[in-house]
């Protein structure tokens, strides 16, 4: 007799593991065999709605170790020198669901929660120090043009270029996706970004603004396109299994985290309006500077409990770091967690892998699967006079903008170097070595290539000279050539499976 019989989630004993309760040997099934229907209805209900964005992931726990001094820019106590927090890292895909093979071609998510004690702190980036668009009322046409078209079912290559080049501020983004860094040779062999620019403030109330930049001491390694269409046909969960098998054999991936600290008042003048979530800061304006080292050294015991249910939020911030105003990040602080909020549950945050360490004081109540829930005797709302938490704008911090002007629906002021295209060619010029060049041509002619429309890909190759004039050529060339031999492939397609089957 076992020590540990089968019960029902009430608790109550069953009858068997093995057998339906049934109208003799061969007769019907019984509705009332309690315990059959508990187990199908719970097993048809064991997934939650994948993420629309990021569907596909992996991650693990970790540490985060303060190495460096940043304290005259933060009061946040999980960077405040010698601290040790402990954190939880998914790594994604952008566009592909979630059976999608991990070395499609795309951008790789890279978020990082910490609990620290005064609440958790989420960055919620990618592997690209920049993304496609600067407004989040653009994002839901932006997905749907990476996804499937609703007839077929399948990724379409027009869909795509149609959006990419009627929305020009994602030059920069697509030069980064098209280029070496595309496919990762791994999670552990990747940088992340907050990319967002976020707010600092320090003990005297000065506020600063930032950008995160995650090094990953491992080094940097990219995998080539054919490499990758193999790859992803032998093993779809290549990323995944990496990461999971590199923490079990004890080789612990570690990141180091560093800042661009800009002065508040620069925001006004400077070159690039640094609340465009399409460019950068050179860092010869903006040096880098070290704050601490993020290392992986435990795997989930529960891949869904603990990854799958975990959720992310710009929105999580703590006292000494606020937001900006990027339009991005203003309009991701509404979405992400009412994502969650649909995805997991309205009291998603109640989650083991989501509470965070720092205790919990508030008004809330109710909803699905609510099942913390405080004395009978403590008030439900504020202000009250029965000693029930009362709000501290002292802990909370000051963070925030001078702002003032009529509503409007425009872009963002435009800086003294603005534009579009600018960022893309430089990157495209002088970052790019001559080999990443021609990487970079047989790629781009790849995903163009499988344009059917000839404004769209008339579009696309104007898309291109702008970002540099020698490239559109050199794309224009390519592609003229390939149409004139009957039947041949266009080199670099199989590298675009990902977003451009």
């Amino acid at each position: 007799m076992s020590e540990s019989p089968t019960t029902t989630q009430t608790g109550a004993p069953v009858a068997s593991d093995s057998h339906s309760m049934s109208v003799g040997t061969d007769g019907a099934i019984a509705l009332h065999d309690r315990y059959l229907v508990e187990k199908l209805a719970q097993f048809a209900r064991e997934r939650i709605p994948e993420r629309v964005v990021h569907a596909k992931g992996g991650g693990a726990f970790g540490e985060f170790v303060v190495t460096g001094d940043v304290s005259a820019y933060t009061t946040a106590a999980v960077f405040q020198p010698g601290t040790r927090t402990e954190t939880l890292q998914r790594f994604s895909s952008v566009a592909g669901e979630q059976g999608s093979p991990d070395t499609w071609r795309d951008v790789r998510g890279f978020s990082v929660k910490f609990y620290t004690s005064e609440g958790n702190y989420d960055i919620v980036g990618n592997n690209t120090p920049v993304f496609f668009i600067r407004d989040g009322i653009k994002f839901p046409d932006f997905i749907h043009s990476q996804k499937r078209l609703p007839g077929s079912g399948l990724r379409d290559a027009d869909m795509q270029w149609d959006f990419w080049t009627l929305s020009p501020e994602s030059a920069h983004q697509v030069t980064y996706l098209m280029g070496d860094r595309g496919i990762p040779r791994s999670w552990r062999e990747m940088p992340g970004y907050g990319s967002h620019t976020y707010q600092w403030i320090n003990a005297a109330g000065e506020r600063f603004w930032v950008k995160y930049h995650f090094h990953a001491l491992q080094d940097n390694a990219e995998m080539g396109g054919a490499e990758a269409e193999a790859v992803a046909g032998a093993d779809a969960d290549y990323y995944r299994r990496d990461l999971y098998e590199a923490i079990e054999r004890g080789e612990f991936p570690s990141w180091k985290l560093s800042v661009q600290v800009m002065p508040y008042e620069d925001a006004k003048s400077y070159r690039f309006n640094p609340f465009d979530l399409t460019k950068v800061w050179p860092h010869s304006d903006y040096p880098l500077i070290e704050v601490g080292v993020h290392t992986l050294g435990r795997n989930p015991e529960n891949f869904f409990a603990q990854i799958e249910q975990a959720a992310f939020s710009p929105a999580n911030t703590v006292p000494g770091i606020d937001i900006s105003p990027d339009k991005m990040l203003l309009a991701r602080v509404f979405s992400y967690p009412d994502a969650q909020r649909y995805r997991v549950g309205t009291n998603y945050n109640e989650l083991p892998v989501n509470a965070p360490v720092a205790p919990v004081h508030g008004y809330s109540q109710d909803g699905a699967a609510r099942h913390g829930f405080k004395p009978a005797s403590a008030p439900v709302y504020a202000p009250n006079s029965f000693g029930g938490p009362i709000a501290d704008e002292t802990r909370a911090g000051n963070g925030g903008w001078e702002s003032d002007g009529a509503l409007v629906r425009a872009a963002a002021t435009l800086h003294a170097e603005d534009d579009d295209f600018g960022q893309a060619g430089t990157l495209y010029r002088e970052v790019f070595s001559d080999a990443a060049k021609a990487r970079f041509l047989d790629t781009i002619t790849g995903a163009v290539g499988g344009v059917k429309s000839e404004e769209i890909r008339e579009r696309a190759i104007q898309y291109w000279t702008n970002v540099d004039a020698g490239l559109g050529q050199a794309l224009r060339a390519r592609l003229t050539e390939t149409s004139e031999t009957e039947g041949e492939t266009v080199h670099g397609a199989a590298e675009l499976v990902g977003v451009a089957e």
